[in-house]
């Protein structure tokens, strides 16, 4: 194992526009990897929490999200250490285009600004298809854009035959990057979509490892394992300073205070519906002094015995609406908890199941206001200020996040709003109501780690 002092050997696997391959490249290089022996650290460029589910299964580790929007630049490489600790190397899976970052901030939180903060080699993934020789304007073009970005090399995606390889081997040559991979068209390995991108691993079951296996399978026969290990090898060591994140120290319990209420439980929501969180989120947690607990909203049909507080993330209610809205007992234990002013966050699939209803199915009705599906996708980074104080959050707080969504809320926002937006439009969003923060805003806490802090000691004292 590499210590991160001496530097993680890590690669980013990027390309140059979406649907390139990068997430079959990326996963299956991760399974092909750990196949092989190695401890392998799996990350994602972006806000993305479906992708890192696949990595996770590919690697046996948590996927972790580097997100310099999110979070600040400064940040990704500490974060990066904190996922990577103990491993034998690093595997970037990037966003997009390498290029393509937050709309309108230049390079900001593209995949090309997290390969420069990490000095991290990137190997780029090329959808051939539909070219020959042409391939080495296009990597000539993304190998000279940004002389800071180092591609050390090209994996040759969709490629039809021996000649076509020679061909696209040759136009390559001529750019003087090695080509360390060729992927033959073939039948797609399994990984169904819907309207927010991959079904999760979650709800796959046995299909999603299947698929990892295939992905492993296919990238270890026709890439260079040996050369993609050499390259990520040579990326040395981070920026000077850089050390792992950390969620800080457990406090000791408070002299004046019972065992109870000095480690409270905080219930977070899991299984198939609620898919979407940050590991360092539960971490930072358990840090402030909590216990974390994981229930399911479609099997459990009560919180945990002495739930002191409640996060609910993103997901997919909607898909799952008829079975949450079925299981009454927990829809009333949840709203119990939500009126007696215990503190309770939840973000996008946490706030519509917190509505009256959804599609017209009952849900906890602990706000006031109603959701339902809609054709248009609500997508992008947001810079957002609290607007009322908060479990949470006390008012004027500044964080930066994400929505992704395709449902609306009607209100869109309560009497105390949880966030005021900036851009792409300004507006209130969210409902701040007894200890509920609820809002489609995720959120990455690391940002702000007195977020945590906050919402645990709200739970110790409510």
């Amino acid at each position: 194992m590499t210590s991160p002092d001496s530097g993680v050997p890590r690669l980013v696997i990027a390309a140059p526009s979406s649907g390139s391959g990068k997430t079959t490249v990326a996963t299956g290089l991760m399974a092909a990897l750990t196949g092989r022996g190695l401890a392998v650290s799996p990350h994602k460029v972006g806000p993305d929490y479906i992708d890192p589910g696949y990595h996770a299964l590919a690697t046996g580790r948590v996927g972790r999200n580097l997100d310099a929007y999110l979070c600040g630049p400064e940040l990704v490489g500490p974060l990066f250490l904190h996922g990577a600790r103990g491993c034998d190397i690093a595997v970037v899976e990037g966003v997009m285009g390498l290029y393509d970052g937050a709309a309108g901030e230049g390079e900001l939180a593209s995949t090309a600004q997290v390969a420069k903060l990490l000095r991290a080699p990137v190997v780029l993934v090329v959808d051939a298809s539909s070219q020959s020789r042409s391939v080495a304007a296009l990597v000539h073009g993304f190998v000279s854009w940004d002389p800071e970005v180092r591609i050390g090399g090209v994996i040759l995606n969709k490629v039809a035959s021996d000649r076509h390889e020679g061909l696209l081997r040759e136009a390559v040559d001529s750019v003087g990057v090695p080509v360390l991979g060729v992927l033959r068209r073939a039948a797609p390995v399994e990984t169904p979509s819907r309207h927010l991108g991959l079904v999760p691993v979650a709800e796959r079951g046995s299909d999603a490892a299947d698929a990892v296996a295939a992905m492993g399978a296919q990238v270890a026969a026709g890439c260079d394992l040996e050369a993609l290990v050499g390259l990520a090898r040579a990326a040395g060591p981070l920026p000077g300073g850089s050390a792992p994140w950390t969620p800080g120290p457990v406090p000791t319990h408070h002299p004046s205070r019972s065992v109870k209420k000095s480690t409270p439980r905080v219930a977070v929501a899991g299984g198939a519906a609620f898919t979407f969180s940050y590991a360092e989120h539960a971490e930072l947690l358990a840090a402030a002094g909590a216990e974390v607990v994981t229930f399911d909203p479609l099997r459990d049909e009560e919180l945990p015995e002495g739930t002191a507080g409640l996060v609910i993330g993103g997901g997919f209610p909607e898909v799952y609406a008829s079975e949450l809205s079925a299981n009454e007992g927990l829809r009333k234990s949840v709203a119990e908890l939500a009126l007696s002013g215990a503190p309770v966050a939840a973000e996008c699939a946490g706030l519509l199941y917190l509505c009256r209803e959804l599609d017209g199915l009952p849900m906890c009705g602990v706000l006031d206001a109603s959701a339902r599906m809609s054709e248009r996708l609500t997508l992008g980074y947001r810079d957002a200020v609290a607007v009322s104080d908060s479990a949470l959050a006390g008012a004027g707080t500044r964080m930066r996040g994400h929505e992704f969504h395709r449902t609306v809320v009607e209100p869109g926002a309560g009497a105390a709003p949880a966030w005021g937006m900036r851009a792409p439009e300004r507006r209130v969003e969210g409902f701040v109501e007894r200890g509920v923060h609820a809002s489609y805003l995720h959120t990455h806490w690391a940002a702000e780690p007195g977020v945590a802090r906050r919402f645990v000691e709200r739970c110790r004292t409510s």
